[in-house]
């Protein structure tokens, strides 16, 4: 089931690059990781997949747990495309609200030493 209204890729600025860290979403009683993780990263925006079910425009903030032992990173950022090969796991694309360059950078620091996936 593919809720993409066009392909983002073209238009992409900045990079992509692979970001797999635990996330929750914020203010859940979830532990890191349980309903949701980050998959890859942006400037402008991040994939996640999550077991909830989210929509179009819905606007979202995440927690994501990084190596450094330092608060979580907070990203906030409205769903632009959701994807779903699984009844019970979803990919969902999120434009942040505001680039910030720190928390990117910051996140960035981490996936230097990670395998890029085939």
């Amino acid at each position: 089931m593919d809720f993409h209204a066009d392909t983002a890729e073209d238009r992409r600025t900045f990079e992509r690059f692979t970001a797999r860290f635990p996330a929750r979403f914020k203010d859940s009683r979830y532990d890191y990781g349980a309903s949701v993780s980050l998959r890859n990263a942006s400037a402008q925006g991040v994939k996640i997949t999550t077991k909830e079910h989210l929509y179009i425009n819905d606007s979202v903030t995440l927690e994501v747990e990084l190596p450094d032992c330092r608060d979580p990173l907070t990203i906030k950022g409205q769903v632009v495309w959701v994807r779903s090969e699984d009844p019970d796991v979803w990919d969902v694309g999120l434009k942040f609200h505001e680039t910030d360059l720190v928390h990117i950078a910051r996140l960035y620091k981490f996936t230097a030493s990670l395998p890029t996936p085939p």
